[in-house]
């Protein structure tokens, strides 16, 4: 890590270009600084992006409870019916974990971290209008069935429903780039490392188009220091993402980029997880470390 002699943030290697970085501590301006970023960064002082449950109870009918609509390799996720606030009558979702997740004990507040990281990159895009909708964020809220049923007392995360649920890019560096809002998400992606110094690259977006707006949900946070749980990736996930990623009419040209990035992952369409901890490599059998 180096301190730009610009903007004083403390960036990696790949933020600068191979002169710039020659030049030494105390000198070098980043990428960013260089091509006048900084003239295109938003203050995002007037942006609320996020979509919130605006109610404090909701009701799921227990068919559904025991006939989840979606179920992952540790969740399940449940239709409900906000039955307070504005939002009353109203379709949610609620998730929970299956008994014995192993990741239950942090995962809601990782969960919320990630949505709350995710809200702050959106704003700043949208205050550029990139594109001709605004995005929006599903802001979970960690609640507690309160109904008399085996998950009595076990703690959900509920967010408002999303219409026409589909996905656009992953944590692995695969992308739908079938649709032009395959594109569009992924240049957010791209702008998120760029606004972020090359700290961050939000993805695994998915979600529903609106008539005005995307609306996202469970988004994941690639982080240098994989402080967003099991679906961060870290360095080698942002690595993945950009030996994919090929910028599109929705990328600037000044945007920072990764230089010669690996493809580490290999590019799916679903979740990949990984531990924090693993086995050494001389005790770890061949791709154990991963799983989806």
């Amino acid at each position: 890590m180096r301190d730009c002699a610009s903007c004083q943030r403390s960036l990696p290697r790949s933020s600068y270009t191979a002169n710039q970085y020659s030049l030494g501590v105390g000198v070098s301006r980043c990428a960013a600084c260089v091509h006048g970023h900084r003239n295109d960064t938003p203050s995002a002082g007037n942006f609320d992006s996020g979509r919130y449950n605006i109610s404090s109870s909701a009701d799921v009918e227990m068919w559904d409870l025991d006939n989840p609509f979606s179920e992952g390799s540790f969740r399940w996720v449940a239709k409900g019916t906000y039955t307070s606030g504005p939002r009353h009558g109203q379709p949610c979702v609620v998730k929970w974990f299956k008994t014995g997740a192993v990741f239950e004990a942090d995962y809601f507040t990782l969960d919320i971290k990630a949505a709350d990281k995710a809200l702050d990159i959106v704003n700043k895009f949208n205050e550029l209008n990139i594109i001709n909708k605004s995005v929006k964020v599903n802001v979970p809220a960690v609640w507690k069935f309160q109904n008399p049923s085996k998950w009595a007392g076990q703690h959900v995360l509920c967010e408002p429903f999303i219409q026409n649920y589909q996905k656009f890019n992953s944590n692995s560096g695969w992308f739908d780039d079938s649709i032009p809002w395959g594109e569009a998400m992924q240049a957010l992606s791209h702008f998120s490392y760029h606004i972020s110094g090359g700290q961050f690259v939000l993805c695994d977006i998915q979600g529903g188009v609106y008539q005005h707006e995307v609306v996202l949900s469970d988004p994941v946070i690639l982080s240098r220091n994989r402080d967003y749980g099991v679906t961060d990736l870290g360095p080698v996930g942002i690595s993945s993402f950009f030996s994919q990623h090929r910028c599109n009419n929705f990328c600037r040209s000044n945007w920072m980029k990764l230089s010669s990035p690996v493809q580490i992952f290999r590019p799916v369409a679903r979740t990949t997880m990984m531990r924090h901890t693993v086995p050494t490599r001389q005790s770890r059998p061949d791709s154990t470390y991963l799983y989806n």
